[in-house]
Order: structure tokens, then sequence, then C-alpha cells
């Protein structure tokens, strides 16, 4: 079997004017890419032509980072994301409470600043809500939570650090809880959740999705049942990061292989999230003076883990945020660089995840031992800016590294790439959604004018970026021989953007040779995704 698509535009490095694909989907590879002229020759030696109509073809995006299960149920559960007060939310919450009929609530991504209030709900109002039920409600940033009553008696929450009281949790109470949640789960309801998650994925035209799991966030058999689904062949790869810290080479070799992981990284925390103010900073958060956030691991872990996986020929990695945590995670990848030579650690491309308030001397020195890093956009789009959260948070100086010596500005993409660092783009799913030429666009006009990139650089962090995050430096773009992994898209004009006001930022010349991208500026509808294939099979087709 193998299908002609003509009359659209091809986004290739191999021929910036091509407009016509021939896929083999016997071998799920790209047998020929070229113009609409030559492609009438291959007309009656394909199975099937597709008319593109003046579609755009590209590789299909990688996000680098979600929580595929936990997207599932989001998906099926109570989105408190919408919500304005707490007496709006506790209103969806009871209306879920009667359908379920007593089975769990799920109740994620609510945010206090956006509620009249400026509080959480509390586990007591979650009691009267669901008639006693079991309620876990994580705040947006999945580093803090509000559980019932009978959520905490189950999981021992109560006596564990991280317990805030009314509900509240955080640490080790938090993943208890998240635990126990889990836990009470069926594997049928499990199994619908991945496969509603990766549904999603592929209507948005991803092609691999990064899973980031650990015992605490989804569990051994979600994580199999999450990889196992990236090989059945009706959706988007997937390849798994499990989060558990390891003394040496044999133990690294051990827990991936039982695991089935890429590496031993992920959501392995270094420090929270600054919407929780569990974010490790150096000095105190600006609205909860005193206070500097939460230090999960020190410099020696850290340390022994990166030697161990580089050992093992591993990635590792660490979820990372704060400033202080940052110097955490730089301080133990040279220690370990000092343990076992430069070389061996700089081999495994072992990278961070979200790297949110690195110093423009931490990029560096990330960068000479090969570190890449798993970013998300959109943070930036839902928060930054002078009155986003993180200025409320932190403070609009230390949002635009205004606070001194070699600070960055948040979300430091332009900075990161001009250092050569990998960057690699994903959504961190449920936290936001599978939503990635919004994540290009917001890399594009990042509220930051320093640190925005052009949306080409923005496009290939997205597609390419994200194979090579993983250790694949041959995929994420179209060209002869390669798995035919690719999405189709319906678009207006296809320009060329650029963050400098200075040099043209748009053309739609083709004489330019440059190939265009949607026009991704502020207010344009983002492209609509028509079909998605991954490796020769299409998994998605909006018909």
């Amino acid at each position: 079997m193998s299908t002609l698509y003509r009359g659209g535009f091809v986004y290739t490095p191999i021929d910036p004017f091509a407009n016509a694909m021939v896929v083999d989907e016997a071998t799920g590879t790209i047998a020929w890419i070229g113009g609409d002229d030559a492609a009438a020759v291959h007309v009656d030696a394909v199975d099937e032509v597709v008319d593109l109509d003046g579609a755009l073809v590209t590789p299909a995006f990688v996000d680098a980072h979600a929580h595929v299960s936990q997207t599932g149920a989001g998906l099926r559960g109570v989105d408190l994301g919408t919500t304005r007060s707490v007496a709006e939310a506790l209103s969806r919450i009871e209306d879920a409470a009667r359908r379920s009929q007593g089975r769990p609530v799920y109740a994620p991504n609510w945010d206090q600043d956006h509620w009249a209030e400026h509080r959480p709900h509390t586990g007591a109002e979650l009691d009267r809500a669901t008639y006693g039920g079991v309620v876990y409600s994580p705040r947006v940033d999945g580093h803090s939570a509000v559980i019932s009553s009978a959520l905490a008696a189950a999981s021992g929450a109560r006596e564990l650090p991280g317990w805030e009281g009314d509900g509240l949790v955080t640490r080790d109470a938090h993943h208890a809880a998240r635990e126990a949640f889990n836990g009470a789960g069926t594997p049928a309801q499990r199994q619908a959740d991945i496969d509603l998650a990766l549904q999603s994925a592929a209507a948005a035209g991803i092609g691999l999705v990064q899973e980031n799991g650990g015992r605490t966030l989804s569990g051994t058999d979600d994580f199999a049942e999450v990889l196992a689904a990236g090989e059945r062949g009706d959706g988007p790869q997937t390849i798994g990061y499990w989060a558990q810290l390891v003394a040496d080479e044999a133990e690294a070799r051990d827990v991936a292989t039982l695991r089935g992981a890429r590496g031993l990284a992920g959501d392995l925390n270094i420090d929270g999230s600054v919407g929780s103010r569990t974010a490790h900073l150096r000095a105190p958060y600006a609205d909860a003076p005193g206070h500097t956030g939460n230090a999960y691991l020190t410099v020696e872990q850290v340390r022994d883990h990166v030697a161990a996986c580089s050992l093992a020929g591993l990635q590792a990695g660490f979820h990372v945020i704060g400033d202080a945590g940052v110097d955490t995670a730089v301080a133990g990848f040279e220690a370990a660089a000092e343990l076992v030579g430069a070389p061996v650690v700089t081999r495994s491309r072992h990278r961070l995840e979200h790297l949110e308030m690195v110093s423009r001397d931490g990029i560096e020195r990330l960068v000479r031992l090969g570190v890449g890093a798993s970013v998300q956009p959109a943070f930036d789009a839902f928060w930054g800016g002078d009155q986003g959260m993180y200025a409320a948070r932190l403070g609009p100086d230390r949002v635009h590294g205004r606070d001194g010596g070699d600070s960055a500005p948040m979300n430091a993409f332009a900075s990161m790439m001009a250092a050569g660092m990998t960057v690699a783009f994903g959504s961190d799913s449920p936290v936001t959604p599978f939503a990635p030429w919004e994540a290009v666009r917001a890399a594009a006009f990042h509220h930051d004018e320093s640190q925005r990139v052009s949306a080409r650089s923005a496009f290939l962090a997205h597609t390419r970026g994200g194979w090579r995050a993983a250790g694949f430096d041959d995929r994420g773009y179209l060209d002869l021989g390669l798995p035919a992994t690719f999405a189709v898209w319906e678009v207006g004009d296809l320009v060329v953007q650029a963050p400098d006001d200075r040099i043209q930022t748009w053309s739609t010349d083709p004489r330019s040779g440059t190939p265009g991208l949607p026009d991704l500026s502020p207010g344009e509808p983002a492209p609509t995704c028509l079909r998605t294939v991954v490796r020769g099979r299409t998994v998605f087709d909006a018909g």
C-alpha cells in the first residue's frame, strides 16, 4: 500500500519548494518528496492519491513531557481550570459526585489566584460537596492538592510531612494521597484514560509522547501500559522516563531494564513549583516572606545518580524550577563529572525538565556537560509577564532577570538556544493541554522580548528537538527513508516569523527558499489538524 499526497506544502529540509510526498505504508517510510509536476509520474504507481488542497504537511510534533493517564483522567474528570470562585468549583465537584454514584472524583487544575476568594477550597468543603466521598483535587501545577477526609484517612496523609491542614497537602503527604487515589482506580479505567489521552495527542498532531512516570506519580503498571500503548500502532509512539534514584551502575541498568525506561529521569524532583511555592529559591518568595520553597534532593544525591546513569549509558534527569534548585542540579552534574569523567557524563546526553530559573552561567555550565532542557512555553503564556502569577510570587525583577548577578529571565529559551543547548518543547499535560502550535506561538511571542525565538526555531524544538532530547538525531523531520510520521494541517498564509523587528519578520515570496509556517501572530487562529500519521499508519483523521 502506498499513498501520494499532492497539492499542498511539505515542510522538509531537502526541498523548500516541495508540495508532494509518497508514503510507503508497507515499510512505514517516506518514499519520495518533490514538486507537483514531478508527482504526476507517481499517480499510476500508488494505491491512493490524497489531494491536500493547499494543506501543510509537517513532521508530527513531539511532546517532550507528559503524564498520559493523568491527562486522560483529567479529560473525563472535573476540570476546574475555568472556574472563578470556590463556590463554582464546589458546585462542579458536587455535580460530578452525584453522577459518579460514590466513585472517587478527580478535580484538577484549580488556581486560587483566579478565584474570587483568593484561597484554595478545603477538605471540609469537599466532604460536604460529595457527602463524604473520595476526592483528589490537585492544583494546576500538580505540586499541591486539596483532598477529602476519606482520602486523607486512606492515605495516611495527616501523619506525613506536607500536611498543611484543612485538606491541603504538599510534599510526602501529597505523594501519599496521589498514590492512594491512583491505586483506587480499576485497570480498565486506567487503560481507558491512557487511550483517551493518546487519542487527544494524535488529534493535536503529536506523533511521540514522552511519559514521565514514577512510583508516586503513576505507578509501575500504569507506566508499562503507557509504553505498550505506544507500540500498538493506533496512536502516537511513547518513550518513558522513570523517576527513581539509583546509587550505582548495576542498579541503574536493572531499574531501567525492569521498567523499560529510556532513562531514569523526568519528574525526579529536585524541587517543586512556583505556583505552589515549593520551587526552591535563593531568596524568599515575594508574597511569602521568609519562605524559600522545598529542596527534595542534595548535591550528593544528584551526583551519585548522574554518575550511576552515565556509567550505565542511560539518560539521567531531574525536575527543577527554582534558581536554588538549579544550583543543586548544576553542582551535582559537575560533581558527577569529577567522579567519573566529563566525557562519560557528556555522552549520555542527560536532561533537565522545566529549568525555569536558570542563570546565564548555569546555562553555559550545563552546555559544557551536554545537558539538554525539556521546557514548556505554555508556562510563560499562562503565568508570565508583569501581571502574571510568576510576578506575584517572585516579583517582576526576578521574572525578568533584573535582580542582579548573572540572572536570566524566566524560561530563557533564547539564551538556552544561543548557547547551543538542546531544547525540546512539551506540555506537562495535564498541567497545560496538548496544543503544540500554541507552544510555538508562546516561544515566538515570549512575555520577555529578549527570550523570543523565531517561529522556525520554536517549531524545530517541538519536533526534531524532542527526538534529540531523547537521544535520536535522525528523527523529527521529513526525508527519504525516514519513518512517515507527520501531520496534515489546514492553514492560511505561510510566513517566516522572527523575533526581531529590525529584520523582515514575514514573507510569502516563494523565491526566498525559506520554508514557511502558519502565521502565529497573537490573535491568529491556530492551524487545524486534518490527519496524523505515525510510521505510515493513520492514527487520526478529521474526515
